[in-house]
């Protein structure tokens, strides 16, 4: 698809003359005179940006741009006017618009604003195709990488995919573990019933028994009715069991039941419920040293082993950094409507010679935190936390707690001291940045 520009201005000679400008940089361009038909352009062609004049005959520019939000998201808006107004760029901005610029003064600023404007969405139309497709953010073909390691785990998950068989995924926290169970599922004959995920370690021992298999009223304090569980919520789909290791055995023998007889007694029922789902299990703990050691039922974790895969960490697959970085250097540059265009060359070799013990979460954090956090077009070093720079740095030769006290400050600064959003930026809890504040005397 050519990436096609409406623009609508009743003033034709402006119209045409806008037209031939942006024609010449390789766009298409469309032609309205009114909202009316302006609408009527975008409902039905490929239009990717508008560019409207605030003063049309039939309705107000900045009205027209939530129009035209409603009916296609991902197209971008830039009004243009003869006679702006505060308030009126204010209510633009506010409806959706990429832009509101004065006729004439920016005619230098257009082709750089329309760029801008046509790369955010080309982004947001290809993640809207993404997901109008059932299933099609979860293909294999989504999962980013081309070291050997991860190509391994992934031809391993398509084959057991076609399958029904019961699979156990193994990993550091991190990894990447639900994202290949959603995959497996998408990419199975089961991908139009529910795909269901729970992780284990969320729940209390009762807490996680109810949830899974559901209750019967009267059954506790407070069932008033019946409630299914999420085996049920699954009926027909898979059910995707993170972090299995933190399941008490007596929890554990009811599953091996569900594996064995497809069947479960939910709590305060005497009767069986009957249940056709899919087992994912995933886990970052040795199960099988645990079982052996009698500290996991052994029978059960036969019967989640019979196909296994072991998802490498990052560290395990450093080529595959830079790949990812880029990826979420786009993603969150659309989503924060910034341009973050990319990385500098010390910038990525310390993306690379840093420990990743969250593995790709850890990453996906962070290219987040710096797309807010950077002033310009590029990624530098000055960005990223200390310990990044320093980690392979004798401690004793430099003040990491002077370094970890300016680094707040600086986060503290760009959210104009919001506590919660600095500790989410800074990848740490609210307790956790109170303490240091203290510590550092920043309060």
């Amino acid at each position: 698809m050519q990436n096609t520009i409406l623009i609508i201005d009743d003033e034709k000679k402006l119209n045409d003359l806008l037209s031939r400008i942006i024609g010449l940089e390789g766009y298409r361009v469309l032609q309205a005179f009114n909202g009316k038909d302006g609408l009527r352009l975008v409902q039905h062609e490929d239009v990717l940006l508008v560019l409207s004049d605030v003063k049309l005959p039939d309705i107000n520019g900045v009205d027209l741009v939530k129009n035209i939000k409603e009916k296609k998201p991902y197209v971008e808006v830039i009004n243009l006017t003869a006679y702006g107004t505060i308030a009126d760029g204010v209510r633009a901005i506010q409806n959706g618009a990429f832009n509101y610029i004065t006729k004439g003064d920016d005619n230098d600023k257009i082709i750089p604003l329309v760029n801008q404007a046509m790369d955010k969405a080309v982004l947001q139309f290809n993640k809207f195709q993404q997901e109008k497709k059932p299933g099609a953010k979860h293909s294999f073909t989504n999962i980013i990488g081309s070291s050997k390691a991860i190509q391994e785990a992934i031809s391993l998950a398509r084959k057991v995919a076609a399958t029904d068989t019961t699979v156990l995924l193994l990993g550091e926290t991190g990894t990447g573990k639900e994202v290949f169970a959603s995959s497996i599922h998408y990419e199975s004959q089961r991908r139009l019933m529910p795909f269901v995920a729970i992780n284990c370690s969320s729940f209390s021992a009762e807490l996680l028994e109810s949830e899974l298999f559901g209750y019967k009223a009267g059954a506790f304090t407070g069932a008033l009715k019946d409630k299914k569980g999420l085996f049920e919520e699954a009926q027909h789909g898979t059910i995707f069991l993170d972090e299995i290791g933190e399941m008490n055995q007596e929890l554990q023998a009811k599953l091996l039941r569900v594996l064995e007889s497809k069947t479960f007694i939910k709590v305060g029922d005497t009767q069986t419920t009957k249940v056709n789902v899919r087992i994912l299990a995933a886990t970052n703990r040795d199960l099988k040293k645990e079982a052996e050691a009698g500290q996991f039922r052994l029978d059960l974790y036969y019967r989640l082993s019979v196909f296994t895969i072991s998802l490498p960490s990052l560290n395990d697959r450093k080529g595959d950094i830079e790949l990812l970085a880029n990826y979420y250097l786009k993603e969150f540059s659309a989503k924060a409507g910034r341009r973050v265009l990319k990385m500098d060359a010390a910038f990525s070799d310390l993306l690379n010679r840093h420990n990743w013990k969250g593995n790709i979460r850890e990453l996906k954090n962070v290219m987040e935190r710096l797309v807010i956090l950077a002033d310009g077009d590029t990624l530098t070093t000055d960005l990223l936390p200390p310990d990044f720079k320093y980690e392979n740095t004798n401690p004793n030769a430099l003040d990491l707690a002077n370094i970890e006290r300016q680094h707040i400050q600086k986060v503290l600064a760009h959210t104009n001291s919001n506590k919660t959003e600095t500790a989410r930026l800074l990848g740490i809890g609210v307790t956790t940045l109170y303490r240091k504040l203290d510590e550092y005397k920043l309060n």
